[in-house]
């Protein structure tokens, strides 16, 4: 049975997404910026309200994902907090001014997450590497989780490379997983599911009311979807 990652952005969401069939969160502040870390307060707030685990995302600004060193010291203590307040783990993502991995910051934000699961964002997804492939087995043996579109803007776009990248990771050792997000909806998960059998979706939007992060949490979006994986 797959598994549904649902972002939230407070308390509320976090409850009402548990409640109706989310099996793990991704907690991020100023979405309409794409997501940013949210304060540590919410945060708390957050994993102490529920029992599903909280993914938090590391991003402080939605300008780049280049970030220079003088930013590090920063992304490496709100990764130190969000442990220290029992998240399951963060969402972060770093590209060089070439649009290749930064493995150089990814593996300071590595050690300093120890012990927490990591998920490569969709900055992967503007990676300028020969294609996916490569991006993958770069990060393979560095996150848990990569979320990506398949390097289009949504994951029904992006279709055939997606289910190109998870035959691929099931021939290596120990990949990450891949986990399809952007555009996934009531609408689409049942065609999108039959093509890519992914162990986890990610969904934002697609599960609001009028599709808007300024509605609340759909709930009867969210138990249909949870119908159709099941």
């Amino acid at each position: 049975m797959s598994k549904i990652e649902a972002i939230v952005l407070n308390e509320e969401d976090a409850k009402t997404a548990e409640a109706y069939g989310a099996d793990r969160l991704e907690l991020v502040s100023a979405i309409a910026e794409g997501g940013l870390t949210p304060s540590y307060g919410t945060i708390k707030q957050v994993v102490k309200s529920v029992q599903i685990p909280v993914m938090v995302m590391v991003r402080p600004h939605s300008y780049h994902y280049n970030y220079q060193q003088s930013e590090w010291a920063t992304l490496l203590e709100d990764i130190r907090i969000i442990k220290e307040l029992g998240a399951a783990g963060i969402v972060f993502g770093a590209l060089t001014t070439k649009n290749m991995i930064d493995f150089e910051l990814l593996s300071k934000v590595i050690e300093e997450a120890d012990g927490l699961a990591i998920t490569f964002h969709r900055a992967i997804d503007e990676a300028n590497t020969l294609d996916l492939y490569k991006a993958l087995c770069q990060s393979s043996y560095h996150v848990h989780q990569i979320l990506t579109s398949g390097g289009q803007s949504t994951v029904p776009e992006g279709l055939t490379t997606l289910h190109a990248l998870i035959q691929h990771a099931s021939k290596q050792l120990n990949p990450p997983m891949i986990m399809p997000g952007a555009g996934l909806n009531v609408h689409n998960i049942a065609s999108v599911h039959e093509v890519l059998q992914a162990q986890f979706y990610h969904f934002g939007s697609g599960i609001r009311k009028e599709g808007s992060f300024a509605q609340a949490i759909d709930v009867q979006a969210l138990s249909q979807i949870k119908n159709i994986l099941s």
